[in-house]
């Protein structure tokens, strides 16, 4: 196992922290971060949250959720409740909660399940819902995943895709279960399951698509492309979603994948530009014999 110090985690968050570094390089640290996990990783990723890419202080909320420590909780309400924050920064903070799964954290997403931002709002219900589920899951193995990450939502008990896509497909079924069979189609990782999803991309709430583009960037299956590729084309398309797209394309990081992510490298949504260029960073890490995106940066700082 990989022994690090103290000093060389705080080099790290430094690295994080220090807005003259490139974008990818501090995407690098925070993930190592991440896979580090502890007090103080937590603490240098505290630090970002006052730096000016919405992008960066969403993929801190995020990694927060992921690492699943209870230490994360305060930092992530302080975020929540803090209104001058990008929607998307404050809803990744309350689906952070969410993974975390604190029952004491119940309080506080009642109160914002009514906040006036759509996507907060929502990420608040789905957040309570996944504490309530895990307080009586109905299967607590279908919690597992191949892709590694805490899911907003378990995976629904269905293997048929053609009544997980109409469940998908219900915009008056609630989120959550909507939620649910698309971590299923995820799972069944079939041409018919990410059919479906491709649908998805193009229902439903802003925050329901974005999901929908995440899990088809956990996939990486080339079939995926066209979907993501014709919302991140749409500059019509809400910037969140679009983001999504990006960074799945460069999680999926063949040469179309790479060819349209240039030709939005300059696009006029500082989210998207910059989400761009990570998955670039991505399609990169993707093609090279780097063992892992993550631990890049141990040796760089």
């Amino acid at each position: 196992m990989l022994s690090i110090t103290d000093d060389q985690i705080r080099n790290i968050g430094k690295v994080l922290n220090d807005p003259s570094r490139p974008l990818k390089e501090r995407f690098r640290a925070l993930f190592t971060l991440r896979n580090i996990g502890g007090p103080i990783s937590i603490e240098c990723i505290e630090k970002g949250f006052g730096d000016p890419s919405a992008l960066l202080k969403h993929e801190l909320a995020y990694c927060l959720g992921q690492m699943q420590d209870t230490l994360a909780n305060p930092i992530l309400i302080r975020v929540l409740e803090d209104v001058s924050q990008e929607p998307m920064v404050r809803h990744e903070a309350a689906e952070a909660l969410g993974a975390i799964g604190s029952p004491e954290m119940i309080k506080i997403l009642e109160q914002f399940k009514s906040d006036p931002v759509i996507e907060v709002a929502e990420t608040c219900e789905l957040a309570l819902e996944r504490i309530k589920w895990l307080q009586h899951p109905d299967d607590a193995e279908i919690t597992k995943n191949p892709y590694n990450s805490v899911d907003p939502a378990p995976p629904a008990n269905s293997k048929d895709v053609t009544e997980l896509k109409a469940l998908l497909l219900n915009e008056s079924e609630s989120l959550f279960n909507r939620y649910r069979a698309m971590f299923s189609l995820r799972n069944l990782a079939t041409k018919a399951s990410i059919e479906a999803l491709g649908e998805g991309l193009k229902c439903g709430s802003a925050l329901f698509r974005h999901e929908v583009a995440f899990v088809l960037g956990q996939l990486q299956d080339g079939y995926g492309i066209r979907f993501l590729r014709e919302s991140l084309e749409n500059c019509q398309e809400n910037e969140m979603v679009r983001h999504e797209c990006a960074e799945a394309l460069g999680a999926i990081a063949t040469n179309e994948c790479m060819a349209v992510l240039n030709k939005y490298l300059g696009d006029e949504k500082r989210v998207v530009k910059e989400s761009c260029e990570i998955a670039l960073d991505m399609c990169e890490y993707e093609n090279s014999p780097e063992f892992q995106y993550a631990n890049a940066l141990i040796n760089v700082t």
